[in-house]
């Protein structure tokens, strides 16, 4: 073998014929090895390579490892959370409970009843309208003497949040009577007049009260509602301490447009009481709004009308005078 080495090297400059040749010593290490050796697989992976994917082929599919689920009760506190800011949200620009703490406005509401009071048209501009049942903030001291409740502090919290009726003991429920521009009268037992116009009451006034109460402390008036203000009477006319009772105040008895918290329009609790607080149909007769009043009496409304027929009568003579011309 050693000969045959040396042969082979013999046409090679001097250099290399002084230099003694090493006999081919096979590789130890199958890490350094040419991809010809045999410690190489055929798809050209390395014994160790092939360790460690356990002999699979590129065409094969190596399992994944499942992400562990987090567990229900990790994700509670989640959804806990997730679910008071809705109720947030809500209470605050959409709809808000409401407990009726007194028999003002029986038989449309009952002690104890709970409302749904819609908060989101107001932040449209809405404003109050005559036949609706509204909540608003105290104007000015009405509830004065009048006995409170002390919530604990989870009711506060649940009520801050919307999830239980409102722990503000400062608001007040009643039917808008009046709008801004409406004179309010009240004559005797009633009836009841807005805008000269009698109202027909017996759909919601309490059985057996008159639509107006014959006293010197306020059931006896006259008013006209400023703009910006409505005029505001319970259901229960002889035990309702409302906008009549309170003509003394900084607002004369009026409730300012802003005060209001919404219009309440469901009865949800209890059950057998659930029903929408609709607007009655007296409030909606011809002529009742002041604007169409004032339209019809003003002196340009008279002299509009007044000129409509001397137009007509005009165009009339010009055409008459057209057609002998023509002929």
């Amino acid at each position: 073998m050693g000969d045959v080495a040396v042969g082979a090297r013999s046409g090679q400059d001097g250099e290399d014929r002084g230099r003694p040749v090493e006999a081919a010593v096979p590789a130890a290490d199958s890490a350094v090895t040419s991809g010809n050796d045999s410690g190489a697989a055929d798809d050209g992976t390395t014994a160790d390579q092939q360790n460690l994917t356990g002999g699979r082929g590129p065409g094969d599919s190596t399992p994944q490892a499942k992400k562990p689920q987090r567990s229900f009760w990790k994700e509670l506190p989640i959804l806990i959370g997730i679910a008071l800011v809705l109720a947030l949200l809500i209470k605050t620009f959409l709809v808000q409970a409401f407990s009726i703490p007194s028999d003002s406005m029986q038989n449309t509401l009952q002690q104890g009843d709970r409302v749904l009071v819609d908060k989101l048209t107001p932040w449209f501009g809405s404003e109050p309208e005559r036949g609706e049942v509204v909540v608003f903030h105290d104007p000015d001291n009405w509830l004065a003497g009048e006995p409170t409740t002390d919530p604990n502090a989870l009711q506060t919290f649940l009520s801050w949040i919307g999830l239980m009726p409102s722990a503000e003991e400062k608001d007040l429920i009643k039917r808008v009577v009046g709008v801004g521009g409406d004179t309010i009268e009240c004559k005797g037992t009633g009836p009841l007049k807005v805008n000269g116009k009698a109202l027909n009451e017996a759909s919601y006034v309490y059985p057996g009260n008159t639509p107006c109460s014959v006293d010197d402390q306020g059931g006896q008036f006259k008013v006209k509602v400023p703009e910006g203000f409505i005029w505001v009477m319970g259901d229960h006319r002889q035990n309702s301490r409302d906008s009549r009772y309170n003509t003394s105040d900084a607002n004369k008895g009026m409730v300012p447009v802003d005060k209001v918290v919404g219009r309440a329009i469901v009865k949800a609790w209890p059950i057998n009481r659930w029903g929408t607080l609709p607007v009655p149909d007296t409030f909606d007769q011809p002529g009742l709004s002041a604007q169409a009043a004032a339209a019809v009496t003003s002196p340009g409304a008279l002299a509009l009308v007044g000129a409509v027929p001397l137009v007509l009568v005009r165009r009339r003579r010009k055409a008459a005078e057209y057609r002998k011309v023509s002929e």
